[in-house]
């Protein structure tokens, strides 16, 4: 199975410059990352102060002066208790600042995500994006709030235990420093291997995210046609794959760890061999020799760290540009810098101009060719054709989900392009051929219509929606928990509440696509009648083929191929004869029969 990320955009360099990019998240916290470095210089100046102590105390057995002995002793003891209170310190302060950037980074990558045109939907899944929101953040918590301080303190340990190493005994040192080259090597070779391990572990993570959201978000239809077998299959291997490529990232960690360790080590017990020479020779004293050790010893514990953290910072490194992606991501559909705001309450005004346009998924298909029409405000128009004729997409135009390839769409003279999408849309309300349902109480789910709607204007639209009824009897009423996807409705009670939805948001425009279509004959009656005094005064596109619906409007646009083939109202598009006609035959008349 290839790489489940292989394309251009993704191939970029994987080197610990990309955790720059965390600085604007840091800055605004500059003081609380100003006090963690000084607790964590204190913790590692207090941590350097220990091996002096050590020294002396261990010389002191020499000296009879019981006193001196004593004061050593206390001192040994203020330095390890002031070394504590850093260390808590410096614990409490870095994993609070990194739980605050994290939380910055989540929020801030689902704010721009969730204005992101369904374009972008297009290229990535839905269930890699959850990934990098969850699974990169935790890796950043780790990092910023554990593995980036551990990694300075280490670093400052070492760089000071050299240069008091050289102090105690320069010729030791010297020695000591013959092992570095050998140490540092392995961190080079085997740190490009873990790094490139690392972001392909991290794809594979969110390849096996987005299979897994994928089919738990479609669980009935995978149940339904017996595809539990197959859905599983295909997690096991994604996961599979996933556990491969972490395996053989733990694989060269655990390799580069062994020979760092082993090179360091075996170093300083070659050093401490010549050390015992030197006290045997009188050259040094046993306490220098147990603080040369000491220092040693953390220097070698340093490097040690600092080889394994090298392998987290590269993986937070891949993280941090997963997340930058996502953030400096180019949406297709864009505000004005200077938007146009409609002036009051929208007319309704709507109109087509010479509108081309295919999707960007599909860009050499075009899914309208040339649409001109101009609908008056209050006017209810049809919509009606055969499935990919065009119908939905003019929808998806009119709210600005795309932009048109050529051509210009306006609400009441105003290019949509030249206004921002949050302030028209507030003239638009919709319901969908497959309406959403949030996993929520019912009563939660309309409102969502008006957020600042009263539980009596609830009330109201849900009984204009042909919904009271149903609600008042689900066992908690309009606070019953509808589950994920309103799991607990039905395909109708699902349409009635994007209906009540549609009619509490009280918009200007009112798009209905397909809007009835899961309703029974007497619950679409009583909505096809809600739906004709939302309508009287609001401009209304309506995709239908219900023959009630159709014969009502005021105009009815005929759409073949994305173009309109013809127009008029219903009566004067049977005489016509032509599609209409045929469609009429076919779908309407049949309708009358069944009824």
């Amino acid at each position: 199975m290839a790489e489940p990320t292989k394309n251009e955009e993704r191939q970029k360099s994987r080197d610990l410059g990309a955790l720059r990019q965390l600085w604007p998240f840091l800055r605004p916290y500059r003081a609380l990352l100003t006090a963690a470095i000084l607790a964590l210089i204190v913790t590692a100046v207090v941590s350097l102060a220990l091996p002096l102590a050590v020294r002396r105390v261990v010389d002191g057995f020499e000296t009879s002066a019981e006193g001196l002995l004593d004061s050593y002793f206390l001192a040994a003891l203020a330095i390890a208790a002031l070394f504590a209170l850093g260390s808590g310190t410096r614990y409490y302060l870095v994993t609070r600042l990194g739980e605050r950037v994290v939380a910055d980074i989540r929020k801030a990558v689902f704010d721009r995500v969730i204005g992101m045109s369904p374009s972008f939907y297009e290229r990535i899944m839905t269930g890699e994006v959850l990934s990098r929101i969850t699974t990169d953040t935790t890796l950043l918590l780790s990092v910023i709030g554990s593995s980036i301080s551990i990694a300075l303190r280490n670093l400052l340990i070492l760089i000071g235990g050299l240069v008091l190493m050289m102090l105690t005994s320069a010729k030791l040192t010297g020695l000591v420093l013959l092992i570095v080259p050998a140490v540092i090597v392995p961190i080079i070779v085997l740190g490009r291997r873990l790094r490139k391990l690392s972001r392909e572990n991290q794809d594979w993570i969110a390849a096996s995210s987005g299979n897994a959201s994928e089919a738990l978000t479609s669980v009935q239809a995978v149940q339904a046609f017996t595809n539990e077998g197959v859905s599983r299959r295909r997690f096991a291997d994604v996961t599979e794959e996933s556990f491969n490529s972490a395996k053989r990232r733990v694989a060269t960690r655990a390799a580069m760890t062994v020979i760092i360790i082993a090179l360091v080590f075996s170093g300083i017990v070659g050093v401490l061999w010549v050390g015992a020479r030197d006290v045997r020779a009188d050259l040094m004293s046993v306490g220098e020799l147990v603080q040369f050790v000491i220092y040693a010893i953390m220097v070698a514990g340093g490097v040690a760290a600092l080889s394994e953290i090298w392998g987290e910072l590269q993986r937070a490194a891949g993280a941090t540009e997963r997340l930058v992606e996502l953030l400096n991501t180019e949406d297709s559909v864009k505000d004005p810098a200077s938007p146009r705001a409609l002036p009051g309450r929208a007319e309704g005004r709507i109109e087509f101009d010479e509108v081309t346009f295919s999707y960007p998924a599909r860009p050499g298909q075009t899914a309208l060719h040339g649409i001109s029409v101009t609908i008056q405000p209050g006017e209810t128009v049809a919509l009606v054709g055969p499935s990919g004729a065009g119908k939905s997409t003019i929808m998806q135009l009119l709210l600005r989900f795309y932009d048109p390839t050529s051509g210009v769409i306006r609400l009441d003279g105003t290019d949509l392009r030249d206004m921002a999408r949050d302030d028209f849309r507030r003239a638009i309300a919709l319901v969908p051929q497959d309406p959403v349902i949030f996993a929520d109480t019912a009563r939660e789910n309309i409102r969502f219509g008006r957020p600042g709607a009263s539980d009596e204007e609830v009330q109201a639209a849900a009984r204009a929606a042909a919904a009271h009824d149903f609600l008042s009897d689900l066992p908690d009423g309009y606070d019953t928990y509808v589950g994920e996807r309103g799991v607990m409705l039905s395909g109708g009670q699902k349409q009635r509440i994007a209906i009540a939805r549609a009619i509490l948001r009280d918009a200007p425009v009112l798009l209905l696509d397909e809007a009835t279509s899961a309703l029974d004959a007497e619950s679409e009656r009583a909505v096809q009648q809600a739906v004709e005094r939302l309508s009287a005064d609001r401009t209304t596109l309506i995709v239908a083929h219900r023959l009630a619906t159709v014969k009502k409007a005021d105009r009815i646009l005929v759409f073949e191929a994305g173009r309109i083939v013809a127009e008029g109202t219903h009566a004067e598009l049977v005489a016509e004869g032509g599609l209409y006609a045929r469609l009429a035959q076919l779908q309407f008349t049949e309708g009358l029969a069944a009824e």
